[in-house]
């Protein structure tokens, strides 16, 4: 199942979305660019669980800062595309429910509180966590709440042959969610090596689904 675009027409220019989207595909290429070892990279600024819940002044920043850090880079060009493509469908209609300036800090909080849902899991990890798929998590809980029978435009696999269907967005998020919570508890029994931070994915989510309403603006304008 791979959706590619909804059916859900917004009010305002989406510029806080588009600018999101341009700063972390700037931020990968400046990745690829960089003379410095992609590892030292992503320890130096990524989410590194350990140091984010002691502080442990170990990285060349603060370790509250490699939260945000953390939510704009990413490990390569699908890492970035897939997190991309998820922002760009559903991202816009929550900028535009919730206004500019209240979406960012929507994202951004949604982006926090998955990070710090994946230390939760395993705080003594020392793996960075890097990408901005916790915060696009919260984006799809948003608009799972406040759009559920908008319909997405999916691409359905079926062996060989490809079908695209218009599905309810409460059914292709909701099987989005139902495969992060299936692979969360598969990998709490596997050894830590990196990967999928899938807690991060449920975390944001659940953080998006439970206070989008509050970020709601008030009739008149848009900020």
């Amino acid at each position: 199942m791979f959706p590619f675009k909804d059916d859900n027409p917004t009010r305002i220019f989406p510029f806080v979305t588009i600018g999101l989207i341009i700063l972390n595909s700037a931020v990968l290429v400046l990745q690829i660019f960089s003379r410095a070892d992609p590892q030292y990279i992503a320890y130096a600024y990524g989410a590194v669980p350990r140091f984010i819940l002691s502080f442990e002044a170990v990285q060349p920043i603060h370790p509250a800062l490699t939260v945000f850090t953390s939510m704009f880079m990413h490990g390569g060009l699908f890492h970035l595309a897939s997190n991309m493509l998820y922002l760009w469908i559903f991202g816009n209609n929550i900028e535009d429910k919730l206004g500019h300036a209240r979406f960012i800090i929507f994202y951004l909080l949604c982006g926090t509180a998955a990070a710090y849902a994946h230390a939760l899991t395993d705080p003594l990890s020392k793996m960075p966590m890097i990408g901005a798929s916790g915060a696009v998590s919260g984006i799809l809980g948003a608009y799972l709440l406040l759009f559920p029978r908008a319909r997405v435009h999916t691409l359905i696999f079926l062996g060989f042959f490809i079908q695209v269907v218009r599905l309810p967005a409460i059914f292709v998020i909701g099987f989005w969610i139902v495969i992060q919570l299936i692979n969360g508890v598969i990998s709490k029994g596997i050894a830590a090596q990196g990967g999928v931070a899938w807690f991060a994915h449920i975390g944001g989510f659940i953080i998006g689904l439970l206070t989008v309403k509050l970020f709601i603006k008030k009739r008149g304008g848009y900020y």
